[in-house]
């Protein structure tokens, strides 16, 4: 599996949203960009869907790190977290796994590291954002 997946029931999209961003700030990363997945799909294709939204997670040290051992790391950066809707009070978050991810450049001890950093935080968002929605 290329990523990490949590169900939030009883939670509304822009609950999940808002609480996915601060679970990720929690984690000392920031939301460097936002992409409106429903808008786009409307306004380019004129079609409806959901609520989906691609967010561009970056944890500035954990980046800056990766870009000194591997510059073109950059291509697999920042880490995409994706949040859609499957109903009214029901909401889906996942992150992409770095670890995965790293597969694509080989072997790097360094970059490792820093992965393995990177995942371990994303799923401890992921995971404080089910303990919530269970809460």
């Amino acid at each position: 599996m290329y990523g990490f997946t949590t169900t939030l029931i009883g939670t509304s999209f822009d609950q999940a949203l808002a609480k996915t961003i601060a679970a990720l700030k929690a984690e000392g990363f920031g939301v460097l960009s936002d992409i409106d997945v429903q808008h786009a799909m409307k306004e380019k294709l004129g079609v409806d869907m959901p609520p989906y939204r691609i967010l561009g997670a970056c944890n500035p040290p954990l980046a800056y790190q990766a870009l000194q051992s591997v510059p073109d790391i950059g291509l697999l950066l920042p880490c995409n977290v994706i949040v859609y809707e499957t109903s009214s009070e029901r909401s889906v978050v996942a992150a992409m796994a770095p670890l995965v991810a790293l597969g694509i450049v080989g072997a790097n001890p360094a970059l490792h590291e820093v992965a393995k950093e990177a995942d371990e935080r994303l799923r401890r968002a992921l995971a404080a954002l089910e303990a919530t929605a269970s809460a």
